[in-house]
């Protein structure tokens, strides 16, 4: 590790230098940078009053020696960088050498460290800015920062601070930032003599389980893409688990916590489609790239940046985000490890016989609804020398509840889908394959449908007839009030005509052709897959069920329907259990 010392005037005068320490996290943010860019593999964290009456940062890093003591609580001084170059190539979390001097400038501070092979340690203390001169002292090895009473010689900007418990939980999240940063370092967190967090080493999922809770741990998927230089990894909150507010999104960009519009945008449009209304996703991501590809000077919190290739970063967070997110319920399970059975084996359904729900369907629904899915074989009973069929992740159907829900048997307990958001799904999936693979092919109709019209759908069914033709639908004008629907998409030959021409017709006058089939093609293809769904209240029979979790295992993002609603969920056999008591 390098040598502090002070920095040139002509490189001060290239740092986006300010005030660092608005509020008692400020100081701990930066005393944790410190201490991270030392080196240490243990922090402990210890606070009075929310941090207003002392904070105290101990660490086993390098250490000061005793000649650069001085210099830490001197403004510019810094080990980090020492030209220009360096500052456009930084690699450490710190860098402008102002973090102690402002601390000691607005609080009491005291300064001891000791550096590895010296006989003991050394303390600096200051009062406002005012050093006092070297003092032996004892401590093992590292560094620690004590500050006490902040703001006691600025009255005023003190009364700017609010309760401790507000401050507090300021510098709980400044913690928990850095501690989801380096799962690689210990943290320990104590206020007014309590402990708080006691964190050991730990992969980033244990950690993120620690901080976050197990049940973000549990709703995420982990990624790790890369390209031109560039990648990202992390862990990300699948639909399921989302929050009112934005409280548990973390980005870094080669270890520093940042926030970024850009990047902000792209994680936005990831979620997009399968994240219900104003909800908010969860994820932990790291941006790793060379240093020289991304400007950490712009603000003095240093909580933004700059990239030089922004779209590349874009385009690799919304692509990785997006294969992580769309994997099929089938893909993901399968990578989890298997749940241990407490339970007898589960018998297979997959060939049950129909089962009495009340209503026959016509012979043809089960083939419009679910495509080229072959209809199941009669059961024959197997020797019992063959093993069992390896059970699909949402079981098989057992039976219908009220014409909405489909309820399954799996291996872990009871699946209860919404079978019209869950074939919404597939149908949403299965229109835009269909039109990336410019394949959406029309179904003439037996007999053209038609319907009064107002002059606008009129207008925009003749100066769209390409545009509707590339989405499966033809339209016919028979009178300045009428039109006819002579096609529609094959994978919606079973909806309403009428009223999916006149969704469609909507969209078109509303945002115009080419945008409806360019930037709001998910939009309308969403709009169109809701038309040929399965409606509440309609029969199905058992192989229709099952042939819908079939489909909804192999589909992309079929946690959620279109609308960002869960299509899904599972009470495990423990849950149950619980509920009637069982074991009591």
């Amino acid at each position: 590790m390098s040598s502090i010392h002070l920095l040139s005037d002509l490189l001060i005068n290239q740092i986006a230098a300010g005030e660092v320490v608005e509020r008692p996290a400020s100081a701990l943010k930066e005393l944790l940078e410190n201490s991270l860019d030392a080196g240490c593999g243990e922090i402990s964290v210890q606070l009075q009053q929310g941090g207003v009456k002392s904070l105290r940062v101990a660490d086993n890093g390098a250490g000061i020696t005793r000649d650069e003591l001085h210099l830490a609580l001197s403004r510019h001084a810094t080990s980090k960088i020492a030209s220009l170059d360096d500052l456009e190539s930084v690699r450490s979390l710190g860098f402008r050498g102002e973090a102690l001097a402002s601390i000691a400038a607005i609080s009491r501070l005291a300064l001891t460290s000791r550096r590895q092979g010296e006989r003991h340690a050394w303390r600096m203390e200051a009062a406002g800015g005012d050093l006092s001169g070297l003092q032996p002292a004892a401590l093992e090895a590292g560094t620690v920062v004590e500050m006490q009473d902040i703001y006691f010689n600025t009255p005023a900007r003190r009364k700017f601070l609010k309760t401790e418990a507000t401050e507090y939980a300021h510098c709980e999240e400044a913690l928990r930032r850095m501690a989801i940063s380096r799962p690689d370092v210990a943290f320990g967190l104590q206020h007014n003599g309590r402990k708080i967090w006691q964190l050991p080493p730990a992969r980033l999922a244990q950690r993120a389980a620690a901080v976050l809770g197990e049940e973000f741990a549990a709703a995420s998927v982990q990624l790790d893409e890369g390209a031109g230089g560039l990648r990202l990894h992390g862990m990300a909150g699948l639909p399921g688990f989302t929050r009112g507010s934005r409280d548990a999104q973390y980005v870094y960009v080669n270890g520093r916590f940042v926030r970024d519009k850009l990047i902000s945008h792209a994680i936005r449009e990831a979620y997009r489609d399968i994240l219900h209304h104003d909800r908010h996703p969860a994820f932990v991501l790291f941006i790793e790239l060379e240093p020289e590809m991304v400007d950490v000077n712009v603000h003095p919190s240093k909580i933004e940046v700059r990239f030089r290739e922004s779209r590349a970063v874009h385009q690799l967070i919304y692509h990785a985000l997006n294969k992580a997110l769309a994997a099929p319920i089938a893909t993901r399970q399968a990578e989890q490890p298997a749940p241990a059975a407490t339970y007898a084996p589960l018998p297979t359904y997959a060939t049950q016989t129909r089962m009495p729900l009340g209503v026959e369907e016509r012979s043809n629904l089960y083939q419009s609804l679910f495509g080229q899915i072959a209809r199941p074989e009669p059961a024959f009973n197997a020797p019992e020398a063959q093993p069992e069929p390896e059970v699909p992740p949402l079981g098989y159907a057992m039976a219908q509840l009220h014409g909405v829900y489909i309820l399954a048997q799996s291996e872990r307990g009871m699946i209860i889908v919404d079978m019209h958001a869950a074939h919404e799904r597939v149908t949403y999936e299965r229109l835009k394959v269909a039109m990336e693979q410019h394949a959406m092919s029309a179904q003439p109709l037996l007999i053209p449908v038609s319907f009064h019209a107002t002059q606008l759908e009129v207008a925009a069914a003749e100066e769209s007839r390409a545009a509707l033709n590339e989405l499966g639908l033809e339209l016919a004008v028979l009178s300045p009030t009428t039109l006819a629907v002579r096609a529609v998409p094959v994978l919606l030959q079973d909806s309403d005509p009428v009223l999916l021409a006149r969704d469609v017709l909507k969209e078109v006058r509303e945002y115009g052709a080419s945008r409806v089939v360019t930037e709001r093609r998910n939009e309308l293809l969403a709009t169109m897959a809701c038309h040929a769904s399965v409606r509440a209240n309609r029969r199905l029979t058992v192989p229709e069920m099952n042939a819908l979790l079939r489909e909804m295992e192999a589909t992309e993002r079929a946690d959620q329907c279109n609308h960002g609603r869960p299509t899904w969920r599972e009470i495990s056999m423990q849950e149950l259990d619980q509920l009637f008591m069982r074991g009591k």
